[in-house]
């Protein structure tokens, strides 16, 4: 009641009456109350900054971004989707997604991705469905995806996988995961070109017989580089040696002949 005690008060009270003011909004982007952010196909050639910290889904898909560098993406701790298709996306940093341990659906699907480290991954501890399909993947570390521990779906069609033995630590996780791989029939081989849209899920352990008795370890290759100067070195020496015995041989035998025949090695 004391709220109208002056034209002063009152302004104050009308301040203090007023909702708060809604959170900032990227001005290539639509958002709504519920914390879904849309900035999809706007040219954007990087991610918006100044998101509001409770958005919970971000669409970024059509839009030009080729890089995801450290920390792109503001502090966001109840972000739950975030889609980034087709865009040209060749590269992630691996602090890229840092602040984002929430995350439970990433769509990276129809990018130009050719490698993806371990790191990239770690921070998303929550991540459900990842999906990498559609873009320019030729093999994927198996460390990938175990730093996922909650990955249930994992999409990685129409990439063109190349199927030698760098495959086989991928084709293992595939056959022990296969509940969480969608769209099996779509994983195909691009090269060799005898194995031209063959179906990875489709080899067996025999197919990778001969990788597993030809494949060496790192201490493998160690030994080898220890043994090769060193078996180098030491054919040097012998063939030196020998050389060597073989001269003293000589004159150790003239030295015999002519203490035996003097006057024919005086004659020389």
């Amino acid at each position: 009641m004391g709220c109208w005690r002056g034209p002063r008060a009152v302004l104050v009270c009308l301040l203090l009456l007023r909702p708060p003011p809604s959170p900032a909004c990227p001005a290539a982007c639509h958002c709504s109350s519920s914390g879904e952010v849309d900035c999809s196909a706007h040219a954007l050639r990087e991610v918006p900054q100044n998101l509001a910290t409770n958005t919970s889904t971000l669409w970024l898909g059509y839009n030009f971004i080729t890089v995801l560098g450290p920390r792109s993406f503001p502090s966001l701790p109840g972000l739950l989707l975030l889609s980034l298709p087709h865009n040209r996306l060749g590269l992630i940093h691996h602090q890229a997604l840092l602040g984002l341990g929430a995350l439970q659906e990433l769509d990276l699907s129809n990018n130009y991705l050719t490698v993806l480290t371990p790191e990239t991954f770690l921070p998303l501890s929550s991540l459900v469905t990842l999906n990498l399909g559609s873009n320019r993947l030729e093999g994927l570390e198996p460390g990938v995806l175990r730093s996922l521990p909650q990955l249930q779906a994992l999409l990685l069609q129409d990439n063109p996988w190349m199927c030698s033995c760098d495959i086989l630590p991928l084709w293992r996780w595939l056959s022990h995961n296969r509940e969480k791989v969608q769209e099996k029939n779509l994983l195909l081989c691009r090269v060799p070109e005898q194995l031209n849209k063959y179906p990875i899920m489709a080899f067996g352990n025999e197919s990778f017989r001969q990788c597993q008795e030809t494949s060496l370890s790192a201490w493998h290759y160690i030994v080898f580089l220890t043994i090769g100067p060193f078996s180098f070195m030491a054919s040097i020496f012998f063939c030196t040696f020998m050389g060597f015995m073989t001269v003293v041989y000589h004159n150790l035998r003239r030295d015999y002949y002519c203490w035996r025949r003097p006057r024919i090695c005086r004659g020389h």
